[in-house]
């Protein structure tokens, strides 16, 4: 495959769910992929036969990501395409979650992005070309309660992204997010409950059927394959739209957000995560 911006993609976080559908439905259409992971071996990565390539990344250290960034580039001479995909979910209520906990948020979901996208922005202008795919949520648009630090990395994440996308205009690069909802991937049984959010909590039995809500609807969520193909999709097109909502039903819901009072949103999701 080789597309406007090459051929040659870095996926965070594949070694599960998401990010491990879009590496290897990406190397099945013909690119080079190179998906992190913090548990992939140090030694020199050797492709897989799935058709993509494990280097070891963790997005919370600077030295890490400058690490893999530069292995690559040594092999490939550049990079194409990123997606950043990485990240974690930590579930309470605001009054029950630390400022350490909130911190770990904030550190893998929105830090970790920035983290790559300074280290590969250097190859990317001297090539004068690229696109950066940062994945999002719909969950970004929502007062979801119990969500409040995920939901705030998510929408910190879609307002740099918004930002880059102006700055990199004179260098020829692109910049673009995506949309997931709810989705069948292992990142339901991956869930951290803060600390404080025990038996001991005011919230306690709220959080609880919140938490049930949203781990019933990731259960029967859509295969991430849907985000792989809304992603590869994404990387075909020269002009690519800063964000794409993966999914019909998704796509209806944020477009009736729109026309949707404040108060009367933050109403029905208050019953929706009743429980």
């Amino acid at each position: 495959m080789k597309g406007y911006y090459g051929n040659v993609v870095l996926i965070t976080g594949a070694s599960s769910g998401i990010g491990k559908a879009c590496a290897e439905y990406m190397a099945r259409l013909g690119y080079r992929v190179y998906g992190t992971s913090r548990r992939a071996p140090e030694s020199s990565p050797e492709a897989l036969e799935n058709g993509m390539t494990m280097v070891r990344m963790d997005v919370c250290s600077d030295g890490s990501v400058k690490a893999a960034i530069d292995s690559i580039i040594r092999r490939e001479g550049e990079i194409g395409i990123v997606i950043n995909n990485a990240g974690m979910g930590i579930a309470g209520a605001v009054e029950d979650t630390s400022p350490q906990e909130a911190f770990l948020q904030m550190d893998t979901n929105f830090f970790g992005v920035h983290r790559v996208i300074r280290q590969v922005l250097p190859h990317m202008r001297k090539k004068g070309r690229g696109l950066i795919i940062n994945m999002s949520s719909v969950g970004a648009l929502f007062p979801i309660p119990y969500q409040s630090m995920y939901v705030a990395a998510k929408a910190a994440v879609e307002g740099m992204t918004g930002s880059l996308r102006n700055e990199l205009r004179p260098f020829g690069i692109k910049a673009a997010y995506v949309e997931p909802g709810d989705t069948k991937t292992g990142f339901t049984g991956s869930r951290i409950m803060t600390k404080e959010s025990g038996e001991g909590s005011a919230y306690y039995r709220y959080c609880k059927k919140s938490v049930a809500v949203m781990e019933r609807d990731e259960i029967n969520g859509p295969d991430p394959i849907t985000v792989a193909r809304a992603v590869a999709r994404l990387a075909e097109r020269k002009n690519p739209p800063v964000c794409v909502t993966v999914g019909l039903q998704y796509k209806i819901l944020v477009f009736l957000k729109r026309l949707v009072p404040k108060a009367l949103e933050s109403f029905v999701l208050s019953k929706m995560y009743k429980g």
